[in-house]
């Protein structure tokens, strides 16, 4: 079976997501809300996902949808605005696997502790 590149790569993107947020791709199907074995398919190539799945992968992975867009080819990249914290460490050349998860680990911390906490 031929694998379509940018499936390919928004497979493994998904799945480096996934990796970096120490999550199990059960997990992550269940926030998602699609099956293991689809979720399974789209991380190895060989399923193309809607912009609606990659929406709801991007909401469970608290990463911009627009960034799964352009990796699957729906979004040009020259018109995607770049922003988020996850989306800029996650795709440091730089910084290490350990680095990636260490800091997204505090940051979700921050961002978890001013969600509970009324504003001042």
């Amino acid at each position: 079976m031929v694998v379509d590149k940018r499936l390919a790569d928004v497979g493994n993107f998904i799945r480096q997501q996934r990796e970096l947020a120490q999550q199990s791709i059960r997990d992550l199907a269940k926030v998602a809300g699609v099956s293991n074995p689809y979720l399974s398919q789209i991380e190895r190539g060989l399923r193309k996902p809607s912009a609606e799945i990659l929406q709801q992968l991007a909401r469970a992975m608290q990463i911009s949808a627009e960034t799964l867009y352009e990796r699957a080819g729906i979004l040009d990249p020259s018109e995607v605005p770049r922003s988020g914290v996850v989306d800029a460490v996650s795709s440091d050349p730089y910084l290490t696997t350990e680095q990636k998860q260490t800091l997204l680990s505090v940051y979700r911390s921050f961002v978890g502790e001013n969600a509970d906490s009324p504003s001042s």
